[in-house]
This record gives C-alpha cells, sequence and structure tokens, in this order.
C-alpha cells in the first residue's frame, strides 16, 4: 500500500510533467525514493523548489490518501506503472500514464486490441462501417479500443459489443464521470466483459484540454488504429499521428470525397495508411501470432450474405433488395421503389427491423446493418 500510496500521490502531483516524473522514476528507481527525499535533495536532483516543497510536504500524501478511499468507495481499482495488470503495450510509448483507474476487467488490458476512432458527427456511412468493421474485428477475437465520445466512438463500442466481444472505453475525464451522459448504458454494457479506463483523478471535468491527452492511450493499447471518418482538425487525426509515432499501424477506411468527414482517412490514406473495407485488410496487417489466431476463428452468428436467410418472404426481399447500407431511404422512396402498398411495406419494414436486418433512423428513413 505504501508503493501504491506514493504512485497515486506523484500522479497528483501539478507542474511537474508527466516526461519530468519520468526522468525522476528513471534515476530515482521508485516513487517511494522520490518522496522520501529531503527539500535540498529534490532540488539537488533537479526539481524545482516550488515542486520539490510539495513533493516533500505531508499534504500531497494526505491528497493520496483521499484518492485512494475514493477509489476504493466507488469500487475502482489502481494500477500503477510497475504493476503487473498494467497493459504491456501501453508501458512501451514514450510517454505512459503512471497511474491508471480501472472499471471493469483487468485481464482484458493484456489483450490484443485495435483502436477505432472517428467523427463525432459521423455520417451514416461512417456510422454502419464502424460497427461492421468493429462487430467483425471482436467476433474474432481482437478487443476494440476506443474513446466513448458520441459518433464513430460508439459505434464502434457497439460493434464490438454486438460480435460479443470485448471492448476498452478511454476517457477524457475522471473514471467516474461518463461523457457524453447519454452514453452511461454503453458505458454499463462494455463493463461486463471490457474496461473503462482513464488517467486522470477521480472527479475530473471532461476538459477540452484532456482528450488529445488521452489519445495516446487510445493508441498505445492497441496493435494499431483504425480511422472511419474524420474532419480536417478532427481530434482522430491526433490519434493517427500518435499511433504512428508509437510505431504502431494506421488504417484507414476511405470516404466520399465531397464529404469534410472523408479528409481525415483519405489524407492518411495517400501517406500510407492501410485501406480498409473488411476486417481481413486490419488483420492482414496485425503480427504473425494475432493473424493466426483470428483467421482461425469461425465467428457465431449470421455474416455478409446469410442476411438473406429463408424466413425472408417475398415483400420482405423486395424491401431489402432497395435499401443501402451507407445511404438512408424515405419509406415514400421504398414505396415507389418496391410496387407495394401501403400495409405490405409497413409490415415487411417491421419484421426486418425484428430480425435485426435494418435500422429505423429518424424522419421515417431506413438502412441496411452493416
Amino acid at each position: 500500500m505504501a508503493e501504491l500510496r506514493s504512485w497515486v500521490a506523484l500522479s497528483l502531483l501539478s507542474g511537474l510533467g508527466l516526461r519530468s516524473v519520468h526522468a525522476l522514476l528513471a534515476k530515482l528507481e521508485s516513487p517511494d525514493r522520490i518522496l522520501s527525499l529531503t527539500l535540498s535533495e529534490l532540488m539537488d536532483a533537479g526539481v524545482m523548489k516550488e515542486i520539490a516543497a510539495r513533493l516533500s510536504s505531508q499534504k500531497l500524501l494526505e491528497e493520496a490518501d483521499a484518492e485512494i478511499s475514493k477509489a476504493h468507495q466507488l469500487q475502482v481499482a489502481l494500477v500503477p506503472l510497475d504493476c503487473a495488470s498494467y497493459p504491456p503495450l501501453l508501458k512501451e510509448i514514450f510517454d505512459p500514464p503512471i497511474l491508471l483507474y480501472l472499471l471493469g476487467q483487468a485481464e482484458v488490458l493484456g489483450t490484443d486490441s485495435i483502436s477505432v476512432v472517428g467523427a463525432r458527427r459521423a455520417t451514416t456511412y461512417g456510422l454502419q462501417m464502424a460497427v461492421q468493421l468493429a462487430r467483425d474485428l471482436a467476433s474474432r477475437g481482437l478487443t476494440v479500443t476506443s474513446g466513448l465520445a458520441r459518433g464513430i466512438d460508439s459505434a464502434a463500442h457497439r460493434g464490438a459489443l454486438e460480435g460479443k466481444g470485448k471492448s476498452i472505453a478511454v476517457l477524457g475525464s475522471g473514471i467516474d464521470v461518463i461523457y457524453p451522459k447519454e452514453n452511461r448504458k454503453l458505458a454499463g454494457e462494455i463493463l461486463k466483459d471490457g474496461a473503462i479506463l482513464s488517467e486522470f483523478p477521480i472527479g475530473s471535468f471532461p476538459a477540452p484540454q484532456n482528450f488529445p491527452i488521452r489519445n495516446r492511450i487510445i493508441s498505445g493499447l492497441s496493435l494499431g488504429t483504425l480511422i472511419v471518418e474524420a474532419a480536417e482538425y478532427s481530434g482522430s487525426l491526433i490519434t493517427a499521428r500518435l499511433a504512428c509515432e508509437q510505431n504502431r499501424e494506421v488504417f484507414a477506411v476511405p470516404g466520399n470525397i465531397t464529404q469534410k468527414t472523408a479528409f481525415g482517412p483519405n489524407l492518411w490514406i495517400k501517406q500510407g495508411a492501410k485501406l480498409v473495407q473488411t476486417w481481413q485488410d486490419v488483420v492482414e496487417e496485425c503480427p504473425a501470432r494475432v493473424k493466426e489466431r483470428l483467421l482461425a476463428v469461425q465467428p457465431d452468428g449470421p455474416q455478409g450474405a446469410s442476411l438473406f436467410d429463408a424466413t425472408m418472404t417475398g415483400e420482405e426481399k423486395r424491401v431489402y433488395d432497395v435499401l443501402r447500407v451507407d445511404e438512408p431511404l424515405h419509406i415514400d422512396v421504398m414505396m415507389s421503389r418496391t410496387r407495394l402498398s401501403q400495409s405490405e411495406l409497413l409490415g415487411a419494414l417491421l419484421e426486418l427491423e425484428l430480425k435485426d436486418h435494418i435500422r429505423q433512423l429518424p424522419g421515417k428513413c431506413f438502412v441496411r446493418r452493416a
């Protein structure tokens, strides 16, 4: 507990950057050693006087004790850098967090993961692709990591859950502050077999500057990062750049060049990112041991063309055939194209929704499920 207390104290110390903390750890070997030094010894080690005064004060340790108590009350695990549960891939990056707050299953942190990131204001095409790719990858045993944000992040988490796989959500806020609030239910579903992570102290507000900081964790946890949609100044492009700097793979789903959200993935493809159309494109770039394992998996449930199952009636087939994954179709247009009566069309749409082959969007529009 003494060692954990020191790790927590270091993580709560303001004014000393993470890289300076790592430099101190490299020089002095342990957080206990750092906190045992006197003011003059810390200054001799290169720490500024104001920071050294905080490091050598009892108040910092009291703050650490309070943080540990809050974590215990919330059933949050504290995972310091030297803990066996600390994600091995994350430990390899230039500036890994010295402390992680964890809700959920610690063992998922050691699994092979792919990050899926993208625009908050995503198109129907982008959302469908994120769900489809995440579902296909998760159903074969890859953990899907993302940031629990609106848009592509949420779609990626949902896809992983649909594939009966595991997912990790990395927050830009305290572990107890789910943002956006509408994702609380999704967060609860992730926790059943996956995990939620944060490096920010309990209760931290989701400030804008937090998100670029957390992005290095999203990319650092994973074998590679997949960009589905991202506008020119999207935070997802920061995640892709960080993945590149961390010597991880970068994947991108090509988009319609007339869409602003296609700028990011198309730019990365031009710069050498792997173009992704199906889950196989991602698996091809995985290490040999991972690729062999994933290709051997035969996921349960319907895949691809098997959506045309034997229970689909003639009317349902006609409706399904006019729908697309990437383009919502209004009910009036479907009536014209299928030449079905209103009652026949509504009946077919209801059955297709119940069979989970299609989904309804606002404004009486429908799309195929990816």
